[in-house]
This record gives C-alpha cells, structure tokens and sequence, in this order.
C-alpha cells in the first residue's frame, strides 16, 4: 500500500473516533484538498504523534510540502546554488540566532532573496506560539507574489515543521491533522511534543475565532433590515 493510501485510512480511523470526518483528495501532485463535513474536534497529542509517526521514512534535504512551499535543513539553505536552482526568492529560518543558524539577510544579499529569521529553540519548553502568525504572513505575502519559499531549521524537522503547519492552518484552513498528512505526502516532519501542544492551541484558538465569525454573520444577517426605494 502507498504512503498516501496508508495515512488516509490511518487518519480515516482517528477521525472516525475523535474529531470532524474529512474527504481527502490528491490531485497529479499529491497536494491535499480538503472537505469539512462534519462538527470539529481536535486531536489529542497522543493521536497527533500517531499521524506523525506512521510509516516514516528518510527525509532528503530539502521537499516541496505544498506548491511552492518547500521543508529543508541547515545543507541547503547555507547552499545558494541550490536556492537558485529552485528558484527560492524568499528564506524564512526557524533556527536563527548567532548560536544557532546564523545566516541573516546579508548571506543571501547576492542571489536577492528575503530573509525572515525567527530565533527558536528546538525543546518543548520553547514557546514558539507568538512567531506563529508572524512567520505564517512571511510565507502568505511571498507567495502571493508568486515566490518560492524554503521553510528551514537545522534538520528540517520540527522547528520548520511547525512553522509550516501553522501557515497551512492559518491562511490555507486546514486543521492540524490535515496539514499534517499533507506535509507527510513529501516530507516526514516531527515537531517536538512542546510544539505540537502550541499546534493545538492555535487549531482551537482558529476555530473559536471561526465559529464567532460565522455566528455574528448569522446574528447580522438576521436583524438586518433592508429598505427598498
């Protein structure tokens, strides 16, 4: 059975038992789709882990984990040949800091791309939360502007990892578990229980700012009065 095949019923099943049912499509890239059919529920950290680390394999340098959204390490992001031969105009570093990764927007200076540094540690006692929306609108505006951005820590992991699932959450609407397979589909990533945890909290935090949304829509949408002339 194919990786794909194997965490849509692996997800299929934790689903079915703890949070909203979802139709997973994949088109000629594999890139996910998604459906909401149901009410939602967010997974526990223990179900999370299990997403997470089912059928694992290696993971390369660097992957496309959605159009023009690329996971990488330390190797190539340090490697501008490489970035240019992606065509990667925009840099956000998850593992920034003169102790850690500490390129900054001099480094790329020669090959024009856009630096974006967040000064993260890799421990579940960092709180990586307040650069969440941050990072998710560096990625968002490149993007939109028709870029290619590498998302990089120093293994590609899980600082990155959880940057990325943030931006598929905050501006893509997916929930965690869905942008979780997606990224899966090419890239195995493994945030620390730490992240994981501040993962849940903002997939709550989103869908309690959604639900409000939807509920002032209805309230304004009711007690509208329209005056024809």
């Amino acid at each position: 059975m194919s990786q794909e095949n194997s965490l849509i019923l692996f997800i299929g099943k934790i689903q079915n038992k703890s949070f909203q049912r979802t139709t997973l499509c994949f088109n000629d890239d594999f890139f996910l789709s998604v459906k909401e059919q149901n009410h939602h529920k967010t997974p526990s950290l223990t179900e999370l882990r299990e997403i997470l680390w089912t059928n694992r394999k290696l993971v390369g340098s660097v992957n496309e984990v959605w159009p023009k959204l690329y996971i990488g390490d330390e190797s190539v992001a340090r490697d501008k040949t490489r970035l240019s031969s992606l065509g990667v105009t925009h840099v956000l570093n998850a593992a920034a800091g003169q102790h850690r990764i500490n390129t900054g927007q001099t480094f790329y200076t020669d090959i024009e791309v856009v630096y974006h540094g967040v000064e993260a540690a890799d421990h579940p006692e960092f709180n990586l939360q307040p650069f969440f929306n941050s990072a998710a609108q560096f990625i968002d505006s490149a993007l939109k502007e028709n870029g290619k951005v590498l998302v990089h820590c120093a293994m590609g992991v899980s600082r990155s990892g959880a940057l990325v699932l943030a931006y598929l959450m905050i501006h893509q609407g997916l929930t965690l578990a869905e942008a979780i397979v997606a990224v899966r589909l090419c890239r195995d990533i493994g945030p620390n229980s730490g992240f994981l945890e501040q993962l849940r909290k903002l997939e709550l935090s989103l869908h309690t700012q959604s639900r409000q949304t939807a509920e002032d829509s209805s309230q304004c949408c009711g007690t509208r009065s329209w005056s024809w002339s």
